[in-house]
């Protein structure tokens, strides 16, 4: 008999059609090993846990109950989830747990140390100014590599399983749009295992380093979001740099997406200023947010009542890091008045941060630190940090997700519930991104 030599590509490809229809069981302890680039319009995964419920003593959660399921993807969707059926010919889950795939929801792909030797951040430059001068003279070195190094990153955020991510993207003078055509290409090279929307962010202030024009041209392109920069220590006018900010959203159909480091008066005035240009434009509710906001860290009690209940009814988002030290967010009062709250890792080991793990999971395991969130059902909550708001039990502990027609944006995590995912920070061991097996 003739033999035949068959590529990994071949045999990527005929063992994706075998899992396909059901004639391959893979029991490796890499689940996936080979099936990494697999091109199934199905796939059926078994032994897949899932939460059902809540246990109660006294009126307490004391216990995520689970259970074993069969789960079948088909076309990026979830077509079904069946009772556990372990002895078909499927991808053995083994009893991980599945859950929303992650979401990072404020990062600087286009920038970074990441993918090279390492670099600690320099203890020379401290203010934004500081750090807008230095990237003048870093930027047109960091672009020479900023393609794979974005890739690289990409890579380190699917690891810690997240398919998804809201990136700023520098728009300056000194790059033009070259850092954000380069992350493009970058997106381009992984659009099929990852999903993102970008802010074209004036890194170096609006007028400050009249990158305006720049904006303008980024406005035209397919991004998502217009960015801002502390309208009065950068641009030195709220009114003239939040107009422009809003006036641009408008013109080309964006969102809008806000740095605001500044705290006291200039930081109140200008979250204040947005919510009222946001009221005046009902087209930008549920499109506006205002990344980090620490002036409300420092509000007293009843003002930052009064700014949460207002950023709630213009439905302005707040996208938080978690920050600690001096500076702790005040994210329970947010949830409590409606205000949606997300997390980003940021910077990843460039020059404005020498840390990040690249794992919003840690994110919402140090909001559950931070505040004190110990409970089965409090750590159990604070995931919808890492998932943008999708919990697999709702408040009564009743399955919410996974159900059929959802996306097929999935992890596969070493614990053994939620509360436990986000307590101790779980291993990920595989992520599935509209149905497709990429790490």
């Amino acid at each position: 008999m003739a033999t035949q030599s068959l590529s990994r590509k071949d045999f990527i490809k005929n063992a994706s059609m075998m899992l396909s229809s059901g004639m391959l069981a893979v029991d490796n302890d890499n689940l996936w090993q080979d099936l990494d680039e697999a091109q199934a319009s199905k796939l059926t995964l078994k032994n897949v846990r899932l939460e059902t419920g809540f246990e109660y003593e006294e009126g307490e959660v004391v216990t995520t109950k689970t259970e074993l399921f069969t789960i079948e993807i088909t076309d990026g969707k979830i077509s079904a989830v069946l009772p556990n059926q372990p002895t078909t010919k499927a991808i053995d889950a083994k009893g991980l747990l599945m859950l929303p795939a992650f979401r990072d929801m404020h990062i600087h792909l286009d920038k970074t140390y990441y993918g090279g030797s390492w670099k600690a951040r320099s203890k020379k430059n401290r203010t934004v100014k500081d750090m807008i001068a230095f990237e003048q003279k870093v930027i047109p070195e960091l672009l020479k590599t900023s393609t794979y190094r974005a890739e690289k990153l990409i890579e380190l955020l699917q690891s810690r399983g997240s398919n998804f991510a809201r990136s700023h993207v520098n728009i300056d003078s000194t790059s033009k749009l070259d850092s954000l055509y380069h992350l493009q290409q970058a997106l381009q090279n992984k659009k099929d295992s990852f999903g993102a929307e970008l802010v074209a962010f004036p890194q170096h202030g609006l007028f400050y380093t009249e990158s305006a024009q720049w904006m303008k041209e980024a406005a035209k392109t397919n991004i998502d979001f217009i960015g801002g920069l502390d309208p009065t220590s950068i641009d030195g006018s709220i009114q003239k740099s939040l107009d422009f900010v809003v006036q641009l959203a408008i013109e080309h159909q964006k969102g809008i997406d806000i740095h605001l480091h500044e705290g006291g008066e200039a930081g109140l005035k200008a979250v204040e200023f947005l919510i009222d240009r946001v009221n005046e434009h009902p087209v930008l509710k549920g499109k506006t947010y205002l990344s980090h906001c620490f002036v409300l860290a420092r509000l007293e009690k009843p003002k930052l009542e009064e700014m949460a209940d207002k950023l709630a009814h213009a439905k302005i988002g707040v996208v938080s890091t978690i920050p600690f030290g001096n500076t702790i967010m005040p994210i329970p009062t947010l949830y409590q008045y409606g205000v949606e709250v997300m997390t980003g890792n940021d910077s990843i080991i460039d020059h404005w941060n020498t840390f990040g793990t690249g794992s919003v999971l840690y994110k919402a395991n140090l909001m559950a630190q931070l505040y004190g969130y110990s409970s089965e059902l409090e750590l159990s909550r604070c995931l919808k940090l890492a998932t943008r708001n999708v919990l697999p039990l709702d408040e009564h502990g009743n399955r919410q997700w996974p159900k059929a027609n959802d996306k097929a944006d999935v992890v596969l995590v070493e614990a053994s519930c939620s509360a436990e995912a986000v307590a101790r920070v779980s291993p990920i061991k595989s992520l599935i991104h509209q149905g497709k097996v990429v790490y």
